[in-house]
């Protein structure tokens, strides 16, 4: 399966390369990630739960960070087993590009499994895959800029201080 989307960020362009290095903010963006340990230069170790078609599994695995070009480019690769249920494995190269609105990342997922999910059927894969990289980049953008912002009323209180995702407010 291949997925190529992109997706702006309110926010600026270090501000997103830090968080898709932070161990807390992939645990926040990993669609039922439990633990996480592990830095960018020596890999993260994952415990996963998810549930595809019929089949629900935890997955152990470990996922590197590789080819990086600081704050321009990298590429995530991670490979987990989920026991009876098979394996999972994949990867999304992911690039920033600074935009007025904050900064564009723009991704290139690839996913294979095997093992019992693998007899699924490609439709079920494919679509679950799918869902699991939006969900991650959706997730992982909602960290970062915060909760959404209703619009304003007319004749309510003008310019509310900005909220910040949590991401951001550790940042400063």
């Amino acid at each position: 399966m291949q997925l190529t989307d992109q997706r702006d960020i309110k926010a600026p362009p270090e501000t997103v390369w830090a968080a898709i290095l932070d161990p807390d903010m992939l645990k926040a963006a990993v669609p039922g990630c439990e633990s996480i340990s592990g830095s960018p230069e020596t890999g993260f170790e994952a415990v996963v739960v998810q549930k595809v078609g019929p089949v629900k599994a935890k997955f152990t695995g470990v996922v590197t960070l590789s080819d990086i070009v600081p704050g321009q480019s990298l590429t995530i690769s991670g490979e987990g087993k989920g026991g009876p249920a098979g394996f999972a494995k994949g990867g999304a190269k992911v690039r920033f590009e600074a935009i007025p609105e904050g900064t564009r990342l723009s991704y290139d997922v690839e996913a294979n499994v095997g093992g019992k999910l693998a007899q699924l059927g490609s439709r079920i894969i494919d679509g679950f895959a799918k869902k699991m990289a939006d969900e991650f980049f959706e997730r992982f953008q909602q960290a970062v800029e915060g909760p959404v912002e209703p619009e304003p009323i007319a004749g309510a209180d003008p310019a509310p201080e900005e909220k910040k995702g949590w991401f951001k407010k550790l940042l400063g």
